[in-house]
């Protein structure tokens, strides 16, 4: 990698975080339509195009981690872990990124193993998930069966346009777990950002009691996880929490956990042809993949240390947002068109 970065169009509040990612490096911010050297590393977030992708540049994408915050990125909440993926990344089935290799490529010896499932068993106690957001808790209904948890997603979202081939709507994911389980108690959770009016609902998604028994809004999702029997999901990161949980997950798109013979999948993966245990992909992906940061802002940790840092910010915030965090809201929505 060379010795200067060159950051492509990312918003102010992020350069920070950018340089705690890259220490050594010279990290240089370039708005969009500057001049970049031939053969130059170039940082770019998510799936964003940069120069027309030349050749000689090697890209590197960003993207959140997935043990994030306590808040949410759409209200521009510093994160605590984000990936960078010379390859790909991690959303995008239609090739294999970083986390792919990993997992396809990785032996994992006894140590590491232990490691990640002594991490998993800390995630799972604490109740910590990306966001860590929302108050009440959920009780399930003593009379339901069967109850499925259908996570929603922000229906612009890159993952949605990366990973799912098929089914890309919440609407129709509903629709389609409803026609296969009609008998089942079906609860369906908007996405925090929608909830938040930081993002459009998805389309007819003001119909989903049409689909299910039951939406839930300021619910933890992790009391979801434990009060649930099934989810199926799109590309939501929930299901992969929810594999660190040992529940069932059905996935109707293509994320980066399906295809390892952990989740139940409606569409194939022919690159995926590696079995993995729970804790294989808990390596892959909390240990080896990820950068995890410091809160003040200095320097990296490591995933446990990131972890005791998230527990105590969780503790501290109990799971409400702050007085002014709605005022900061109006703002943002504003600016992005979102009302």
């Amino acid at each position: 990698m060379n010795a200067d970065m060159y950051v492509w169009g990312f918003p102010r509040w992020k350069h920070p975080v950018v340089r705690q990612c890259f220490p050594g490096k010279r990290v240089r911010f370039v708005p969009r339509g500057t001049a970049i050297p031939l053969n130059a590393t170039l940082v770019v977030w998510g799936m964003d195009a940069g120069p027309d992708q030349r050749p000689d540049l090697q890209i590197i994408r960003m993207e959140d981690g997935f043990l994030r915050s306590v808040g949410l990125g759409a209200d521009l909440v510093r994160p605590m872990s984000w990936v960078a993926d010379s390859s790909g990344i991690y959303y995008d089935a239609t090739r294999a990124s970083n986390l792919e290799k990993i997992l396809i490529n990785t032996r994992f010896d006894t140590a590491m193993l232990n490691r990640a499932a002594a991490l998993r068993g800390k995630i799972v106690a604490a109740g910590l998930t990306k966001y860590n957001v929302g108050a009440q808790r959920w009780q399930r209904p003593q009379h339901a069966t069967k109850v499925i948890l259908v996570p929603g997603q922000v229906e612009s979202d890159a993952s949605l346009a990366w990973g799912a081939p098929g089914i890309r709507t919440n609407m129709g994911l509903l629709q389609r777990v409803r026609q296969h389980n009609p008998d089942a108690w079906v609860v369906y959770k908007p996405h925090p950002d929608v909830l938040a009016g930081l993002r459009l609902q998805g389309q007819g998604e003001d119909a989903a009691a049409q689909y299910c028994n039951e939406v839930v809004t300021d619910v933890n999702i992790s009391n979801l996880f434990d009060a649930v029997d099934e989810l199926h999901v799109l590309t939501s990161l929930a299901g992969f929490e929810a594999i660190l949980r040992d529940k069932p997950v059905v996935c109707y798109g293509q994320p980066f956990y399906a295809g390892w013979g952990l989740t139940r999948d409606e569409l194939p993966h022919p690159r995926r042809t590696r079995r993995l245990s729970v804790d294989e992909l808990v390596a892959g992906v909390l240990i080896e993949y990820p950068l995890y940061l410091s809160r003040c802002g200095k320097h990296r940790v490591t995933p446990e240390q990131a972890l005791d840092d998230l527990a105590a910010w969780r503790q501290r915030h109990g799971g409400r947002e702050p007085w002014w965090r709605e005022l900061f809201r109006m703002v943002l929505r504003r600016v992005a068109g979102v009302r």
